[in-house]
């Protein structure tokens, strides 16, 4: 047998020490990517907890939970520790893989392929780095937050308080703290048609309908004119200055309302308001009691003021109705807090009112609607957005009104006018006005036709 050559050992030798070193790098790898997943999936997991899980925190007692919710009591400092921590963590995983790939391709074909070694040191490490370490971790936490934030409690803890991370964690959040100080606040300024569109991305399958209708009333709130609301002229109950005291509590009784306009003449010369609280202390009155001495200073307000401005004076005033009247200084009818915060919740009902006067469901396309309808309820009957009405209605605010907006007439019975999809047919009327109308919605291929 033949003596090996020493120097024909050094290959082996740095073969050897190569593949070993190879090996203890990757797995270093693997753990850094393995804490960077963690890391990532972490901020998520922290920042998109919802109510139920705060609740659930704070209703289990133990340990981990209590430790969630002190990390959650320190918004700045809990993110300031994830992002420097993830960094260290990537930037680690950066330098190490391109140490490993450089040697790599130093032992194979480096000369020969720098831009194969340049592809996969850059191209290669930020990709595996992408979906391990920011993807995929992050997919996850959004479906199993709350047992992710618990299992990383006390490593986050843990790591804002070694330096140097703390110091950086801290430097950051006072860091940044300063630099709002010194930067000029700026207004965002949002239109009404971007919270719509911010609204409409916001909605899921899941999601709650009445919570979403009543932020769709919000946004649409300060758009929302006075007459689009009120109760017209014709509908609404006033007592005359002239009645006797009889007759007013027998007004009361029949409308069941607790506040009631007092006109002089007529009803465009409003002279206050009636409180049917006031009357209390005096039923047992005789009927030449001077019932007019409780009455109270009306408040007046035109019909084009934005609804957000009205509840703002009634939140002022402390009052709870007020006169709505035209440019003329005619009475056009009155508004109540109470219209007001339907725009928002939607109907408020009581035992007085009677739902079954607003409209009449025929079947799933034809509806019955009186023609002083408002076409704001209109809108919420049949489920639509209404804006192609808004655009067009002009000054009317009835269904009746836009028909004759739209026909330039006052329609009679069994005409017809067609409009966005929907039929309008007058069911009743008279030489001064539609009473009823019949609305039918359009088959999608007849609308399709249509446009």
């Amino acid at each position: 047998m033949s003596d090996i050559e020493p120097s024909s050992l050094f290959p082996l030798i740095g073969a050897i020490q190569f593949d070993l070193l190879f090996v203890v790098n990757s797995l270093i790898l693997v753990v850094l990517l393995f804490l960077s997943a963690l890391i990532s999936g972490s901020e998520v997991a922290f920042f998109s907890l919802e109510p139920k899980d705060i609740e659930e925190l704070k209703s289990e007692k133990s340990k981990r939970n209590d430790l969630v919710l002190d990390l959650l009591s320190k918004p700045k400092e809990l993110l300031a520790t994830i992002l420097i921590t993830n960094n260290f963590v990537n930037v680690g995983i950066v330098v190490l893989s391109g140490f490993m790939t450089e040697d790599l391709f130093r032992q194979a074909f480096w000369v020969a392929h720098p831009t194969l070694a340049f592809f996969a040191q850059v191209v290669g490490i930020t990709f595996v780095i992408l979906l391990i370490g920011e993807v995929i971790p992050k997919v996850f936490a959004t479906k199993n937050g709350l047992a992710l934030a618990r299992f990383m409690g006390y490593p986050l803890r843990v790591t804002s308080k070694v330096p140097p991370f703390s110091w950086l964690m801290y430097g950051l959040v006072y860091g940044t703290e300063i630099i709002n100080k010194k930067a000029k606040k700026r207004e965002l300024k949002l239109s009404t048609d971007d919270l719509e569109q911010a609204l409409a991305l916001t909605k899921e399958e899941d999601s709650d309908e009445e919570e979403h209708k009543i932020l769709e009333g919000i946004v649409k709130f300060g758009n929302t004119d006075v007459k689009q609301i009120m109760c017209s002229r014709v509908d609404t109950i006033a007592i005359d200055e002239d009645s006797d005291y009889n007759e007013v509590l027998e007004t009361i009784l029949e409308s069941g309302f607790s506040r009631i306009p007092v006109y002089r003449e007529s009803f465009d010369n409003v002279i206050g308001i009636l409180y049917v609280k006031d009357l209390l202390a005096h039923l047992s009155e005789e009927v030449s009691f001077v019932w007019q001495s409780l009455i109270r200073t009306p408040f007046f307000v035109p019909e084009n003021k934005k609804i957000d401005d009205l509840l703002k004076d009634f939140q002022n005033r402390k009052m709870h109705m007020a006169v709505v009247v035209d440019e003329y200084g005619g009475t056009n009818g009155i508004v109540t807090l109470e219209d007001v915060l339907e725009e928002i919740v939607g109907e408020i009902t009581d035992e007085f009112d009677d739902d079954d006067l607003v409209y009449s469901k025929i079947n799933d396309t034809t509806y019955i609607f009186e023609g002083k309808t408002p076409l704001l309820d209109m809108y919420k009957v049949l489920n639509i957005d209404g804006r192609e009405f808004e655009d067009v209605k002009g000054d009317s605010d009835s269904i009746a009104g836009f028909m004759i907006e739209q026909a330039g007439k006052i329609l009679r019975k069994n005409e017809r006018l067609h409009f966005n999809g929907l039929t309008f047919v007058v069911e009743a009327s008279d030489k001064r006005r539609v009473k009823m109308v019949k609305v039918i919605r359009q088959p999608e291929k007849t609308q399709e036709e249509n446009r």
